[in-house]
């Protein structure tokens, strides 16, 4: 049975995120749709990454299993197609080894969290960033993030419904990076808890506002306690960029 690799980008405003669920339009919901409208077969799409409601993509990577062959670009036209006028986008279909696993094969999962730091409200960029009004320290936040990178117990930037096994997780990456009034949060990691990216990025806005020293950062990851934590960032910041193999 060929197994197609398909690269997707989507706005996650409409969606509840990307697995399906009862009650809510989902990204893989709509793909799966668009899979049987093109090709009449009933086979779910598997992603690359759990998404979060509200949760944008430009790299998510999925794969789907068809019963006969396709040419790629029909896979990728004929999806889109089906996909309108909903805001999924498959950029491109590739065939792989029966043995390619979007979830299970990636090394390294590649995140961008945005924040525009200005007093205006945002109008070409609302739904994509996290406006914050009040002036950030975007040095003392890398400084600070780089306390995070390496293994640790992330029990405090975990969502207390977060299903992984174990709240260890290697970070990889945490750079914060100002460029004009916006701030870019890069995180990369094999993998990531339930929120932990937007549990990060709120508790370092702290930081930047002064309101947090490196010391409360480096006591919050100490105390392994979701109380610790600081606000969770909103979904409108955070895309997924980009899926590594």
């Amino acid at each position: 049975m060929p197994r197609y690799k398909l690269l997707i980008e989507y706005d996650g405003g409409p969606f509840t995120g990307w697995q399906i669920q009862a009650g809510g339009l989902t990204v893989q919901g709509v793909l799966t749709a668009a899979v049987e409208a093109l090709s009449g077969e009933q086979t779910l799409v598997q992603g690359a990454g759990r998404t979060d409601t509200g949760v944008h993509a430009r790299g998510q990577v999925a794969h789907v299993d068809l019963t006969k062959e396709w040419d790629t670009d029909t896979v990728r036209d004929g999806l889109n197609a089906h996909l309108r006028p909903h805001p999924v986008a498959v950029l491109s279909a590739e065939r792989v080894a029966d043995d390619f696993n979007a979830r299970t094969s990636a090394i390294r999962r590649h995140y961008l969290y945005r924040i525009v730091n200005r007093r205006s409200d945002l109008a070409l960029e609302a739904g994509r960033a996290w406006r914050v009004p009040r002036p950030l320290d975007a040095a003392a936040m890398h400084v600070a993030a780089q306390q995070l990178v390496g293994k640790h117990d992330f029990t405090t930037f975990r969502s207390t419904e977060c299903q992984a096994k174990s709240p260890e997780k290697t970070l990889d990456r945490l750079d914060v990076m100002r460029d004009g009034n916006e701030i870019n949060v890069t995180a990369v990691a094999r993998s990531f808890l339930h929120t932990q990216v937007r549990s990060m990025v709120g508790s370092l806005a702290l930081m930047g506002e002064g309101k947090w020293t490196a010391d409360d950062l480096s006591r919050a990851l100490a105390a392994r306690d979701r109380t610790a934590c600081g606000p969770l960032a909103p979904p409108d910041g955070l895309c997924l960029m980009q899926v590594d193999y």
